[in-house]
This record gives C-alpha cells, sequence and structure tokens, in this order.
C-alpha cells in the first residue's frame, strides 16, 4: 500500500514490470490518500481478472467525465488510452465502441465496419451496459446480456501493448496487456468487430511506434504538473484556457469554469462545490430577487429537507413527472428504516399539508412563501456544472390565491422577475412564453417559461418556469378556504423556482477562449488595478496611486482590487484577471505618473483608453454602465440572429442544423409534437448529437427539436397559415429547437 500523492508519477512508472510479470507478486494496486473505497462493480471486475490471471493495474483520480479531463492523470502512462462511444441503429441494435482516445471517430467509418446505418447515441447504456455516463468502458462487455449489444474496437488498439479504461467506474483508470483484453472480452462469448481506418489528427490511422522510456522526473515537478490549476512558476501559465469555445465547447466549458475557480469537482459525481466566485453572483440574484418579491408581499420561510413517500405521492401526474429523479434516504448507520423517505425534488407535497392547515377562510389569503434552499434531483443523463446537476441551490416560491386571475397575476409577475434577473444582471436575453401541455409542470394548470439560446452549440436552455397549478394540488391536499359568501372553495396555487443554472448559461453566453467576461453588476471585482515596475524605479509610487484610486472608487460603491503581488510580471497578473472575467482593469506605471493619467481596459471588447486620474471616479462607474449594457446587446443581437421564422417542414432541419431555433406555426397538439420531435431526431449530423469526446455520447444534448414554448409576443400570424407538421389551421407562433 501506498500513500502519499507526491509519489503518484514516480510509483505509476515503476509498476509496469508487474503486468510482465517480473514481480513477485500477481497484482499490485496502487492507493492514493484521499482514494475512495473501491466500488463493488470494479471489485466484480477485478475479482474475474484475478480468477483468469490477468494481471492489471490501477489508479484512483478524482471523478472524471470526459476523456480530456482524464488526460490529466493517465498522461504517463504506457499504451492505448480508450474513449468509448455507446451506439444504437435504425434497428435498436446496441454497439460498444471503444477507440484510441486520439482516433477520430465518424460515424460514417463506424456505419462502414459494422454494417450498420443511421447510429446515432444511444441513452440506455445502464440498462444494457451496467455503468453510468461517464463510465463507459470495455469492461462493461462483462454485463452485456446475449448479443443486445455488440463489441467493438478500433483497429488501432492491436498496436499497442496496453490498453488504459476505466474499471465500471469513473474514479480510477485500470491497466492490463492488449492480449489480455482481448481474452477477457471473448471470455464472455464476445465477437469483437475490428473498426479499421480510424485516423488521428494528423491522418495516421498507424499505433505510434514505442518510445524510449523517458528519465524519471523529480517528484515535486511531477505532482505540480498533475495540479490543473497550479501556480504559474513564470515559466509556464497552467491557469489559461488552452481550449477554444467554438473547437469543443463541452471541454472549453469544463475548463473555463474550473481555471476560473467558479468550480471544483467532488467525489460525488453530479455535486459540485460553488466557490467564492461563483457564490457571489448567486448573492447577488439572491439580494435583489429576495427584496423584490418581498415588494410582492412574499415572506421567507424554510421547510423540511425530507418528504415521506405517502405524501410525495399524494399527486399522482406530480410524482411520476419526478420519480425517476427521486433520491431515497433507505437506512440509518446499519439499520433499515421502517419506511424510506424522499430527499425533496421539489416542495409542493411538503410545503401543502402545511398550508391545508393555515387555510382556513378568506382572510388567510393570499399566502405567499419563499424559501431559498437546495433541492436533489439524481439526473440520469450528463450531469454537467451549474447546467444539470444532482443537487442544486434555488429560490421556491409557492402562493395560495382566492381567485384564479390573482394567481394568474402572480405567475406572470414572478415571470417579469426572473426575465428581468437575466437581462438586467446577468446580460443573458430571454424569450418569454408558455409551455405547451406537454412540456408543462407536472400536475399543473399552465407552465410559463424564460427560454435561453447558446449560439455556439446551437441548444436552447429552460432557464426558470413560474407554474400557475390551478386548484388541482389544493383539491389532492385539501387546501379549502370559506369564501365571504360562506361558501367552500379550493384555492388558485402558484410555485415558481430560480437556480443556479443561471450562473452556468451567463458563463456559457459571455465567455470566450481567455475565460469568464463577467457582467458588471455580478461581478465580484469589478474593477483590478494593476501596478506597473520600471526598471530600478521604486513600485511605491504606483501602488500609492493605485490605492488612492483604489479608496475613490470604493466611495462610489465599486467592488476594486490593488494586485500589488510582487512575485508575478504584469503580463501574468493581465492575464489572471481576464481569465476571472474581471470588467475593468487599470493599469499604473511610471509614464502614467507623469501624464497624470491611468490606462483602462476593457475585458469584453479589449478596447482601452487613458483617463485623467481626476475623472476616475466619475467616468469608471459610467464606464461599468456601458460594459453591461453593450455585453447585453451582443448577446441579444446574437440570440435574435439564432431565430429563424420557418414555415414550411423542409426548411426546418436545415435551420436546426445551423444551430439555430425555428419559430414556427402550430396547432398545438400533443401529437404533433411528439410527431416533430421523433422525426427530427432521425437523421441527425454526428457532430449535433454530441462531441464524441464524451464519454457515453452525452445524451443530455439530444438531436431531436421540441416546443421550447409559446412566446407570450407574438408575430402576426396572416389567415389561413397552416400548422407546419399537420396542416391544420394554426393556432400561435411557437418556438422549438434543440434544447440542454
Amino acid at each position: 500500500q501506498v500513500c502519499g500523492s507526491g509519489l503518484r508519477f514516480a510509483v505509476a512508472a515503476a509498476i509496469f514490470p508487474v503486468l510482465r510479470g517480473r514481480w513477485p507478486r500477481p497484482v499490485v494496486r496502487v492507493w492514493f490518500t484521499g482514494a475512495r473505497a473501491m466500488s463493488g462493480a470494479a471489485k466484480q471486475l477485478y475479482d474475474k481478472l484475478n480468477e483468469m490471471g490477468i494481471k492489471y493495474e490501477e489508479i484512483t483520480h478524482e471523478p472524471v467525465m470526459t476523456v480530456a479531463a482524464q488526460a490529466e492523470y493517465v498522461k504517463h502512462l504506457p499504451g492505448a488510452t480508450v474513449k468509448n462511444l455507446f451506439l444504437k441503429d435504425k434497428k435498436k441494435q446496441r454497439y460498444l465502441v471503444t477507440a484510441c482516445v486520439d482516433s477520430k471517430t465518424p460515424m460514417a467509418a463506424i456505419e462502414g465496419a459494422v454494417g450498420a446505418k443511421g447510429l446515432r447515441m444511444a441513452d440506455d447504456l445502464e440498462e444494457h451496459l451496467g455503468v453510468k455516463p461517464g463510465s463507459v468502458t470495455p469492461f462493461a462487455a462483462m454485463n452485456i446480456k446475449e448479443e443486445a449489444v455488440k463489441v467493438c474496437l478500433d483497429a488501432r488498439i492491436k498496436g499497442f501493448e496496453y490498453v488504459n479504461a476505466h474499471p465500471l467506474h469513473n474514479e480510477a483508470t485500470t491497466t492490463v496487456l492488449t492480449a489480455d483484453l482481448l481474452r477477457f472480452l471473448e471470455s464472455y462469448g464476445h465477437k469483437i468487430t475490428w473498426v479499421e481506418g480510424l485516423a488521428t489528427d494528423d491522418g495516421s490511422s498507424e499505433a505510434p511506434k514505442p518510445k524510449a522510456k523517458a528519465a524519471a522526473e523529480p517528484k515535486a515537478k511531477a505532482k505540480a504538473k498533475a495540479k490543473v490549476a497550479a501556480k504559474p512558476d513564470g515559466n509556464e501559465d497552467t491557469k489559461g484556457i488552452t481550449i477554444k469555445k467554438q473547437e469543443n465547447f463541452a471541454d472549453w466549458y469544463t475548463q473555463v469554469i474550473v481555471r476560473s475557480e467558479m468550480i471544483e469537482y467532488y467525489e460525488v459525481s453530479g455535486c459540485y462545490i460553488l466557490r467564492p466566485w461563483a457564490f457571489f453572483v448567486w448573492e447577488q440574484i439572491q439580494e435583489w430577487f429576495d427584496a423584490e418579491i418581498k415588494k410582492l408581499g412574499v415572506e421567507n420561510a424554510y421547510f423540511p429537507l425530507f418528504v415521506s413517500k405517502r405524501a410525495l405521492e399524494t399527486e399522482k401526474d406530480h410524482v411520476e413527472g419526478f420519480s425517476p429523479e427521486v433520491a431515497w434516504v433507505t437506512r440509518y448507520g446499519t439499520s433499515e428504516m421502517a419506511e424510506p423517505v424522499a430527499i425533496r425534488p421539489t416542495s409542493e407535497t411538503i410545503m401543502y399539508p402545511a398550508f391545508a392547515k393555515w387555510i382556513r377562510s378568506h382572510r388567510d389569503l393570499p399566502l405567499k412563501l419563499n424559501q431559498w434552499t437546495s433541492v436533489v434531483r439524481w439526473e440520469f443523463k450528463q450531469p454537467t456544472p451549474f447546467i444539470r446537476t444532482r443537487e442544486f441551490l434555488w429560490q421556491e416560491g409557492h402562493t395560495a390565491h382566492a381567485t384564479d386571475k390573482e394567481c394568474e397575476e402572480m405567475v406572470f409577475k414572478i415571470l417579469d422577475l426572473y426575465a428581468a434577473i437575466y437581462e438586467d444582471m446577468l446580460a443573458v436575453p430571454m424569450t418569454k412564453g408558455i409551455k405547451s401541455e406537454k412540456e408543462k409542470f407536472a400536475g399543473g394548470k399552465m407552465t410559463t417559461t424564460i427560454e435561453g439560446f447558446i449560439p455556439t452549440n446551437g441548444r436552447a436552455i429552460q432557464a426558470a418556469t413560474s407554474h400557475h397549478l390551478g386548484q388541482n394540488f389544493s383539491k389532492m391536499f385539501g387546501i379549502e378556504f370559506e369564501t365571504e359568501k360562506h361558501e367552500k372553495e379550493f384555492a388558485h396555487q402558484a410555485s415558481w423556482g430560480f437556480t443556479t443554472r443561471s450562473i452556468g448559461v451567463m458563463i456559457m453566453t459571455h465567455a470566450d477562449d481567455k475565460g469568464l467576461v463577467m457582467p458588471p453588476r455580478v461581478s465580484p471585482t469589478q474593477v483590478v488595478l494593476i501596478p506597473l515596475p520600471f526598471k530600478d524605479q521604486p513600485l511605491d509610487n504606483m501602488v500609492n496611486k493605485c490605492d488612492e484610486i483604489f479608496a475613490a472608487l470604493k466611495e462610489k460603491g465599486l467592488r476594486c482590487e490593488v494586485d500589488d503581488r510582487n512575485n508575478y510580471t504584469p503580463g501574468w497578473k493581465y492575464n489572471y484577471w481576464e481569465l476571472k472575467g474581471v470588467p475593468l482593469r487599470i493599469e499604473v506605471g511610471p509614464k502614467d505618473l507623469e501624464k497624470g493619467a491611468a490606462r483602462v481596459v476593457r475585458r469584453d471588447t479589449g478596447a482601452s483608453e487613458n483617463i485623467p486620474f481626476g475623472e476616475l471616479d466619475t467616468r469608471i462607474p459610467a464606464l461599468l454602465d456601458t460594459v453591461q449594457k453593450d455585453m447585453f446587446a451582443r448577446a441579444k443581437a446574437n440570440y435574435n440572429t439564432g431565430i429563424e421564422k420557418v414555415t414550411e417542414w423542409k426548411d426546418v432541419m436545415p435551420a436546426l442544423n445551423r444551430r439555430h431555433l425555428v419559430l414556427v406555426p402550430w396547432c398545438e397538439t400533443m401529437e404533433s409534437e411528439e410527431e416533430m420531435k421523433k422525426e427530427t431526431g432521425k437523421e441527425v449530423p454526428e457532430d449535433v448529437v454530441a462531441n464524441d469526446e464524451e464519454e457515453g455520447g452525452a445524451p443530455a444534448l439530444s438531436g431531436s427539436m421540441k416546443c421550447l414554448c409559446i412566446p407570450l409576443e407574438q408575430p402576426e400570424m396572416p389567415a389561413g397559415t397552416k400548422c407546419i407538421w399537420t396542416g391544420k389551421p394554426a393556432l400561435r407562433w411557437a418556438l422549438f429547437g434543440r434544447s440542454y
């Protein structure tokens, strides 16, 4: 047993003779400080390998959802590290495709090798492979039943002595001899299909020739390389963004949120640590929204985390909508609980029994409550920080009203506030609308929504919702009141929620290849001041001037910071604060002191200007307002460009494949919505379905389109306009698109 993460590279370099039998022990497992216990699935795998006499080696690491994230931990390993695709064809045959990590995997090449048509990502990998997204591996072949899944290998793997793959979970990587992997697969009766001709970026389809072993690196240096966000040593900037937003959006996003210090990954998949730079944004949203809803008479409260099974199942449609995502507590210590309790996926079934106790008369209405809390929804889809997580922060408001009209007014007031958060604070444009019957909140009467759009990948995203529940829940939970006419009536209810997803939408909208671009109104630091050293001149004069400017700007209520660290160069500081997205940078050097003016640089455009010292306290606040407005204007222009008005079905797929949304005339039937969704999922370009670097195929990114909303602001519809799908009279314009 080896402890101490500093030994990772030195030990890893020494373990591979084990696989060739040069050491007496048949198996050596190397564990590092903080390593998690072996999963049950991994134990079954290793038991099988031991049974077959297959020697292996395992290194543990943080949970990784992509091969790019895995690369940080396995780049020192010899052999072929692999990526995996789980696919299905038009005949519903499934394929587990394992390829070298640097092999291109176009669908056409795979289709030719396996003799299939219409390959696309399959989203039922847990059912067929027994692993979760991010953990797909050739070792999952041990869980395949009969011929439900065909096993396919990149022919380039034959040229490598070793193969590195996940051991049925994504918190470790296991190395075996390639010959032993083939023997393992064949032991389960799999006939391997070899996929020929997969090439690397340089066009080669051959495995590289073995290289001479490099000298072992010093332990300290190896450890420093392993850290994604290590401090620069002056020669290498390890904090910069190295992936282009337009080239690999998924990995770019991961790199931005980690290296800008917004997110830290956590050992429980789908759960993330919000670092102070991210949490500050949430605090700004919370402070503003909390004040606004209190103007509407809303009061804050707190309700328990747990909900009983009986309460959760009170409203059938509601629980069916959430049941796949509900996490259950079934034991405490070593004892089984008499009755499992659920961790709230939302709080209707927790709060409404209390509403029934508190509401007796029309004098008790309206009742308007809100809570700031977290909820758990055990997503089966690909987790994405901020966007789709298993635990997330939110506010949820619940109100009860005497009349339907009053309830509806509340729903739309909240929707307007949600839109204001995005547009006025985060500088992200939104479309306000109403969800279709198919997409509305389970058990509700009407769902209103604000819908965002990420132009880079052509995906819409549901940003926030405000639900009109009607009287459905009040009837189920007995929320009844006596009217002024002494008649009994059920309350009309609304519920509304806003989450930390908003931070992810902001990042996806504004960030660039240098890192974050923060809207001034929510940026933790709005202005950074950097004193510039020059030759032998003392730095104190520049620092003193920066401190003076800092004090003046603080008086104006701005959030500022002076970066006077003397162990970093000005250039490194520029890159660091650009990565953090700080809206304005003020530079003060000897020449600036002579001229009596500071150089001011905008993060959003890179534009710079010299502003006299005496004018900074008035012009900087105005410039921040300009930056905020300009960021929204650019985002709005991109948003508008990404929506195409389409009246003929033949124009839908081309628009979607241009990564646009479509505004179409629609008859608003559930049947037509489902049919359009199926039709648009049939012929989808490979790069639209998923980034093939994402293990498991990122099922969160479906190629099908769905109804995003029926916009509240409706363009004029000419008389006689037909539904784009059925040809029946269209009722309204509807916004459709691919979405998260």
